[in-house]
């Protein structure tokens, strides 16, 4: 008898709970998928740091793949190298990107649909392709470059057989493809700007320049935060363009972070230690982006 008086009561429980444990129903595929495709993961990527294959046995190292990291010619080399490509390539695109912006934004400019598409087009290309295309641009033999620079009277530049040029090609390869995609992002945050405080600094005698520099630049400082972490983030995993154009070389002078891990993991099949260089590439990226957040964020105050 008392079992049946409590169903009732049981019964309105559930039905009060229910609406509560919907939206937790909903979430469910997506958690689960979070929980294998990116939890599990870096959880076993995290362990596989530990170990390495001994005699065809995973075995427990502790933190030995990171003593040999911290010991490896190569990671430095590689590691300059990305570092190399950051400090010059990042502020060159984004100083485009501004350029290009300001300049689809001005009323001047005619068939400015045309000219933001064309430059937005770009990143639409996959990275394979695109720098498939580069290395047969490039190409030190038969590229269409070099073809033009004899053309001209110019000598011939050994783009991806030199290792400085080998540099420059990648970077001129990166700021192609991703200019027209900063250069939108500046342009819808121009588009937020009052128009009203142009004019009011036109009637206050305010020059081109001084327009530019107290209301353009504060008013996209939210987007150049943005496309400045994002860049870094971006071009610390660089991997695509030096593995088609360059492969690395010539003598690892193209040689990145990215490329070095993929070369540990999927050639020699040391899980372990690309496991580690995976981490310590995201302790870096974690440490520039919170330096870059902090500073920005101060220059905002």
């Amino acid at each position: 008898m008392k079992s049946s008086k409590l169903q009732p009561a049981t019964r309105r429980r559930w039905r009060g709970s229910a609406p509560r444990l919907t939206p937790y129903l909903f979430l469910l595929p997506v958690l689960v998928l979070f929980a294998g495709f990116k939890v599990y993961p870096y959880l076993y990527a995290a362990w596989l740091s530990l170990t390495k294959i001994i005699k065809g046995q995973t075995t427990f190292v502790g933190l030995g793949n990171y003593a040999r990291l911290a010991t490896d010619p190569i990671f430095y080399k590689a590691l300059s190298n990305t570092l190399i490509i950051l400090i010059t390539q990042v502020p060159l695109m984004l100083g485009l990107a501004l350029v290009l912006a300001v300049a689809f934004n001005s009323m001047l400019l005619k068939f400015r649909s045309f000219w933001r598409t064309a430059y937005f087009v770009p990143i639409v290309m996959g990275l394979v392709a695109y720098g498939i295309l580069f290395s047969t641009l490039l190409n030190n033999h038969y590229g269409l470059v070099n073809f033009l620079l004899e053309s001209v009277g110019l000598p011939r530049v050994p783009w991806l057989a030199d290792p400085l040029w080998a540099k420059v090609s990648i970077i001129i390869a990166l700021t192609w493809h991703y200019t027209g995609n900063s250069a939108v992002i500046y342009l819808a945050q121009l588009q937020s700007i009052p128009g009203e405080l142009y004019e009011a600094a036109e009637i206050d005698g305010a020059t081109t320049w001084q327009r530019f520099w107290h209301i353009t630049l504060p008013g996209l400082r939210p987007a150049i935060t943005l496309t400045v972490v994002l860049s870094t983030i971006g071009t610390l995993q660089l991997f695509d363009e030096p593995y088609v154009l360059t492969n690395g070389g010539p003598n690892n002078a193209t040689l990145t972070i990215g490329m070095y891990l993929y070369q540990n993991g999927f050639k020699y099949f040391d899980f372990g230690y690309a496991s580690a260089i995976g981490y310590v590439l995201t302790g870096i990226i974690g440490m520039i982006a919170l330096i870059q957040f902090r500073f920005l964020r101060e220059k905002q105050a």
